[in-house]
C-alpha cells in the first residue's frame, strides 16, 4: 500500500517561469486573514482604520527577513556550503521566533513613531497572530516538514486523522508525527483562550503576554518530538530554551507590572 502513496503536490500553480507554492498561499492566507481580525478589533478599540494596515506593511516583509535570518544564522554550516538555497524560503527553514522578534522590534517602532500604545497593539493583534501561526503550520504539511519522530500507520489511525493527512506523514518509506496537527490545535484552542480574555478585560498588555505564555507552553512540548530542531550545542533545543525563557519573562512582567503600577488601564479602554 504504502508504495502508491503520492505525497500532494506542493505547487499550487504553474504560469510558465511562475510558480506559486501552497507554502506561500497558506502563509498568505493566514497573514490576511490576522490583519482582517486585527483591523476590525483595532476600529472597535478606538484606534485609526489603517492602524494595522500601515503596521502590516513593515512587519510582514522585516518578519520574514527575520525569521529566515534567524533560521540561517542557526543552519550556517549548510547555507555557507549553499548559498543560493539563502533566499528559497518556499523550500522552508522560516523560523517563528525569529519572526516574532522582527515583529515585535517593528510594532515597538511604530507605536511610537505614532504615538499610541504599544500594549494595546499587542493585545490586539495577539489573537490574530496565534490564529495566523495555526494556519501557517499547514504549509509545513504541504511540504511534508517540520514533523516529529517516526511511528507506525497503526499509530495515526488511532489519531483518528483523516486519510489525507496519514498518507502526509508517510515520507521516504517511513510515518512520522504530524506535530504540526499538534501546534495547529493548540494554538487554535489559544486563539478561542485570548478572544475569552478581551471580555475579562484584563490589564493592557496580558492579552499579548498571555499569548506569549500559551503559545511557548505548547511550543515546549511539541519541539521536544521534532527531528529538524535548531539545536544550541549538543543536547539543547533552541526553540525549548527560547520558551522556557518567554514563559518566565512573560510571567514575571505581569508581576512586575501590576505591582509597579505599569499596567493601569484596561483592555476595553478606548484611550491610547
Amino acid at each position: 500500500m504504502e508504495d502508491t502513496i503520492q505525497p500532494l503536490d506542493p505547487v499550487a500553480l504553474s504560469l510558465g517561469p511562475i510558480t506559486v507554492h501552497w507554502y506561500g498561499v497558506i502563509i498568505g492566507l493566514g497573514i490576511a486573514l490576522a490583519l482582517i481580525l486585527a483591523m476590525r478589533e483595532g476600529e472597535r478599540r478606538g484606534l485609526p482604520k489603517e492602524t494595522f494596515a500601515d503596521l502590516m506593511l513593515w512587519a510582514i516583509p522585516i518578519a520574514i527577513l527575520s525569521a529566515r535570518l534567524y533560521y540561517v544564522i542557526f543552519q550556517w554550516e549548510f547555507y555557507a556550503e549553499n548559498p543560493g538555497e539563502i533566499i528559497k524560503i518556499w523550500h522552508g527553514g522560516i523560523a517563528i521566533h525569529g519572526a516574532l522578534i522582527g515583529s515585535v522590534i517593528t510594532a515597538f517602532i511604530f507605536a511610537k513613531k505614532r504615538n499610541i500604545s504599544f500594549w494595546q497593539l499587542a493585545d490586539i493583534a495577539a489573537p490574530s497572530i496565534i490564529l495566523g501561526q495555526a494556519i501557517g503550520r499547514w504549509g509545513n504539511f504541504i511540504n511534508q516538514e517540520a514533523h516529529g519522530s517516526e511511528v507506525t500507520r497503526t499509530f495515526l489511525e488511532n489519531l483518528f486523522l483523516p486519510e489525507f493527512i496519514i498518507n502526509q506523514m508517510y515520507i521516504n518509506g517511513a510515518y512520522y508525527h504530524p506535530t504540526f496537527l499538534y501546534e495547529s490545535l493548540w494554538n487554535i484552542l489559544g486563539f478561542i483562550l485570548l478572544i475569552s480574555l478581551r471580555k475579562v478585560n484584563l490589564r493592557r498588555g496580558e492579552i499579548f503576554l498571555s499569548y506569549v505564555i500559551w503559545y511557548s507552553i505548547g511550543r515546549f512540548f511539541v519541539e521536544g518530538l521534532r527531528t529538524d530542531s535548531l539545536m544550541l550545542g549538543e543536547l539543547l533545543r533552541m526553540a525549548q530554551a527560547i520558551s522556557v525563557v518567554l514563559i518566565l519573562g512573560a510571567v514575571a512582567m505581569i508581576i512586575v507590572r501590576r505591582a509597579k503600577g505599569y499596567a493601569t488601564e484596561r483592555y476595553l479602554d478606548k484611550s491610547v
